[in-house]
């Protein structure tokens, strides 16, 4: 019996997939504050210094309308300033409230990512990160 196409879709079964993780990474961070996506944000920043928001719209792989969408509730909240740098570029910086938003979070956040990994396997979470990462780069929209 052949699978149904559904189950085959790349798209749809990654999309579950994604569902499910950032299901279990929120409710482990909902006493923060924070939910699984505003944590990512701002590891990002804080990782990549003072971005330049194309910059880290690439790194996450986003287009540049989502990710302003995204930074509007943390620029609110006081954790990210987004400053222009010259000409129409912007950067988003890391405020001292948005480090110690993270650094509450992150006992968190290493406790779920601990959990997952007891799930799924280590093994099994290096082949699957390798082969996600690698899609992601293969498919990622040329820059102009």
């Amino acid at each position: 019996m052949t699978e149904p196409a559904v189950f085959a879709c790349a798209c749809a079964t990654i999309r579950k997939a994604a569902r499910a993780v950032s299901r279990l990474y929120d409710e482990a961070l909902g006493d923060s504050g924070l939910t699984a996506n505003q944590y990512t944000v701002l590891r990002y920043v804080s990782q990549l210094g003072e971005p330049h928001l194309s910059r880290l719209a690439e790194a996450l792989v986003m287009d540049r309308t989502t990710l302003y969408r995204a930074l509007q509730p943390m620029v609110s909240q006081g954790w990210l300033h987004i400053a222009p740098v010259g000409g129409r570029a912007k950067a988003a910086r890391l405020t001292t409230k948005g480090a110690g938003v993270m650094k509450a979070a992150t006992p968190a956040w290493e406790a779920v990512q601990q959990d997952f990994l007891d799930r799924i396997g280590a093994e099994e979470w290096r082949a699957i990160s390798g082969g996600l990462r690698r899609a992601a780069e293969l498919l990622r929209p040329p820059q102009t």
